[in-house]
């Protein structure tokens, strides 16, 4: 291996262990957070994950403005031009619906498998194989680029040469510098996001700004160290290769995808040629949960409580497995990584993604209570609980 890329897989393996660890001793769960907020209105976990979305954004703003790197030409395509939004929204929601029925989005997958929830190594695979399907077959193609990418508008077309928010609104907020503009909206967006944290409600558990703060500052060092001097070294040292190698480029922490990378990584007998960040991320966010539950004593062999319990977690697989692929991330790769790149489409995705977290969440709440009511009208009901359409149209009492 390379030194460069060396060096950076070592690097990305040391930010993965932190992560691991921190998120399984805070109990960071970005699905827990919508729970909370939608089933008994606590808002303290779902603050945690804002802020380490307001974190990154700063972080990344702060970075480009400097030049010390840029994510215009990350590899996955949060600021394309083209805005996809049936991507964003259709797989954002089956996302949503996904983590709901695997009990956890793509890194909780991860973290619980390190803490020995032997469902978690099932969903990883059963992920994994989804997003090889999505991205190694014509099964996209067929099925979603075929009908999206019509409906889908070229802001090019338009003179406007990405989708990240300082872009859209420097075509109707008059400026003197774009760099310092640019600089402007992030630094806003990520102090208006951190107002919102901490000037209502009580956000004051520690575990809680420790998980925010360390998952912003991983993502962003991540962003750095593969789009910095290392990252420039990496990527120019790769195209030299006779047999470049896999998944180089701009990035930061994403979980869905490389589930796919992993699973081609030990088909291969381990090969370090398949040895992609993505590969390094995942692997080491399950190492540091591991290491974290064998010191605190919480390690614990887990399996499947039932069929359905089994069934419900396959559908759920497949679903985060599609829909992560499809939106371009989970609720890490495009709730916060994405968002630290002021994409429009991250911010449409986050929001899909809760969406259909928190609809899926309110139908199985009143399936529990109703058993003999029909899923229209559970759905009806949670929609308006959720005041997505008006209170006269619910055909269940409110519980």
């Amino acid at each position: 291996m390379e030194a460069s890329s060396f060096q950076l897989l070592l690097y990305t393996a040391l930010l993965g262990f932190i992560l691991g660890y921190v998120i399984n001793k805070t109990n960071f769960c970005t699905m827990g957070a919508v729970s909370d907020w939608v089933n008994i209105g606590d808002l303290s976990r779902f603050k945690a994950w804002l802020l380490a979305g307001s974190v990154a954004i700063f972080g990344v703003t702060i970075l480009e403005f400097f030049n010390l790197m840029s994510v215009t030409e990350s590899r996955i395509p949060y600021t394309n031009s083209v805005f996809f939004w049936p991507r964003y929204i259709f797989g954002g929601i089956l996302f949503g619906i996904g983590m709901t029925y695997t009990s956890g989005c793509g890194n909780k997958v991860l973290i619980r498998l390190g803490g020995g929830n032997l469902k978690s190594l099932f969903v990883l695979i059963i992920a994994g194989l989804m997003a090889y399907l999505m991205t190694r077959t014509d099964f996209y193609g067929i099925v979603f680029h075929s009908w999206m990418r019509p409906i889908s508008p070229d802001l090019a077309t338009l003179g406007i040469n990405d989708q990240s928010l300082p872009t859209l609104l420097s075509a109707i907020i008059p400026y003197a510098n774009y760099e310092y503009f640019k600089l402007s909206i992030g630094l806003l967006i990520s102090f208006f996001i951190f107002i919102f944290i901490f000037q209502s409600g009580n956000f004051k558990n520690s575990d809680h700004i420790f998980a925010g703060t360390t998952v912003g500052f991983v993502v962003v060092i991540a962003w750095y160290i593969t789009g910095g001097s290392l990252g420039q070294d990496w990527i120019e040292a790769n195209n030299f290769l006779d047999a470049p190698l896999p998944g180089v480029g701009i990035q930061s922490f994403t979980f869905i995808n490389p589930m796919g990378e992993t699973l081609i990584f030990f088909n291969n007998s381990a090969n370090i040629f398949y040895l992609t960040f993505g590969v390094t991320a995942l692997l080491s966010v399950i190492l540091g949960s591991f290491v974290y539950a064998i010191i605190s004593n919480n390690f614990r062999i887990e399996w499947f409580a039932s069929k359905s319990d089994f069934f419900r977690h396959v559908i759920g697989a497949v679903l985060i497995g599609i829909g992560g692929v499809l939106a371009l991330g989970c609720t890490i790769g495009q709730g916060v990584t994405g968002i630290s790149t002021l994409a429009l489409g991250s911010f449409v995705t986050l929001a899909s993604i809760i969406l259909g977290a928190a609809i899926t969440m309110k139908i199985e709440y009143y399936q529990a209570v109703y058993e003999d009511c029909s899923f229209f009208d559970r759905l009806r009901s949670s929609l308006a609980d959720l005041n997505l359409i008006p209170n006269k149209f619910r055909r269940l009492e409110k519980i």
